[in-house]
């Protein structure tokens, strides 16, 4: 199954790592060095200009992948949970 994570962009269900809230989540010092590193390895994708909600971490084909959302995490995970 897949998981549309806004615009144009989806993801396999099995590739997905976790879901994770924005502004929770980056409060740590560990997430936010975790997505700078993400970042300056080319490893994050944008999903939309707009005010991103939350930040999903894949793993597609031994690649990690980080994608930015607009969409909150709590619809994402209602999302996966109803496939």
């Amino acid at each position: 199954m897949y998981l549309h994570l806004g615009e144009n962009t989806v993801v396999k269900t099995g590739d997905i790592v976790g879901i994770f809230d924005m502004d929770t989540s980056t409060i740590s010092k560990w997430t936010k060095e975790y997505l700078a590193s993400a970042t300056r390895k080319n490893r994050v994708i944008n999903v939309s200009m707009e005010l991103p909600k939350s930040y999903i971490v894949c793993n597609e084909n031994g690649e990690i992948k980080v994608y930015i959302s607009q969409i909150s995490s709590q619809t994402l995970m209602k999302r996966r949970n109803n496939l």
